[in-house]
């Protein structure tokens, strides 16, 4: 199978620095791949060959599109080229959902987040269920900006329930923010990223922006606010119940929770595990789950996410046996 006609410093893209990507094809598919000038020779069986032809012609275009190729890109088309999916980045690519202060376009980037940030536009309320990695609160983040500087909402409000990730961190320091800061930092950071730290401390000392942990959120009307909620899987049926229920007038609501990283206390019911039974069926709330082909960060962590699946799935196959030890009954002189 031959590619030909194509410019090579787009071939010189799409197969990485030293040929980076162009041995992950490779190995992947199990095909040679030889470049000459503008052709790509692809040697193998006729399935593994048209597979990887595949991937190569999307990840051209992307490049002629004036897309990076990123690691993350090459081994999601790939996955997609082995399932024979109708989805393709090449569809995603048109979705830019807003710039980062450095000018750099936000997209989803794979087919589970473009149904996400669709569902979002259509929805009044979306609840993003997903492993760590594939985006959730990020791209909900975005959303938010785009919202706010395009006047459909007044504000922007996020919150999260503020416990500890498995540990005590005992006595904390300084005024009350201070104290509830360090649970909220990860919405920090993809605000500061987004909109730039200026541009977040003066829309939050005029009170446009607002990031509170949820406890704040009890007798509130929240109306023409954007509103996220990250983390639910550490709130109680009644905390969640309690945030539902703030939702004003104009105003739309993203719940993000990662099921598999529960910190409440041993026996506590998870509020986001409630919901999802209770308001399945509501057709003005949409349910949203993403899985570790959709997560976007390091390869590694993919591949960490995977693990743990599988490790979970044989556990709930094959739950370990408890070991019952025989109790001899007793007759009526107490001997047993």
């Amino acid at each position: 199978m031959e590619l030909s006609g194509t410019d090579p410093k787009h071939l010189q893209n799409v197969f990485g620095e030293f040929d980076r990507y162009a041995k992950m094809i490779e190995a992947h598919f199990r095909v040679s791949l030889v470049l000459r000038n503008d052709q790509v020779r692809i040697e193998g069986s006729p399935e593994d060959a048209e597979r990887a032809g595949r991937v190569i012609r999307e990840l051209l275009i992307l490049s002629e599109r004036g897309s990076m190729i990123e690691e993350q890109k090459v081994v999601y088309t790939m996955e997609l080229a082995d399932i024979n999916s109708k989805d393709s980045l090449i569809d995603l690519d048109g979705d830019v959902i807003c710039h980062t202060v450095q000018g750099k376009p936000l997209k989803p980037k794979t087919a589970g987040q473009k149904q996400y940030t669709d569902a979002i536009r259509d929805k009044m309320i979306v609840f993003g269920i997903g492993p760590a990695g594939t985006g959730k609160t990020y791209l909900a983040m975005a959303m938010a900006i785009t919202a706010f500087k395009n006047e459909e909402v007044s504000r922007i409000i996020l919150t999260r329930p503020a416990i500890e990730a498995g540990e005590k961190l005992g006595f904390l320091p300084g005024d009350l923010q201070s104290k509830v800061d360090p649970y909220l930092r990860p919405l920090y950071d993809a605000l500061y990223q987004i909109m730039g730290a200026e541009t977040f401390q003066k829309n939050m000392e005029k009170g446009l922006i607002e990031v509170a942990p949820l406890a704040y959120m009890r007798g509130r009307t929240l109306d023409n606010a954007y509103i996220i909620l990250d983390e639910a899987q550490n709130t109680t049926p009644a905390q969640m119940k309690m945030f539902l229920t703030r939702i004003g007038f104009g105003s739309k609501v993203v719940i993000t929770g990662d099921k598999t990283q529960k910190d409440l206390a041993p026996g506590t019911q998870s509020g986001l595990d409630v919901a999802e039974r209770v308001l399945s069926k509501l057709p003005e709330i949409g349910f949203i789950y993403l899985t570790s082909r959709d997560v976007v960060r390091h390869p590694l962590v993919q591949k960490i996410v995977k693990a743990y699946e599988e490790y979970d799935t044989k556990g709930r196959s094959h739950p370990e046996r408890k070991i019952v030890g025989k109790i001899r009954k007793k007759d009526r002189t107490g001997r047993a």
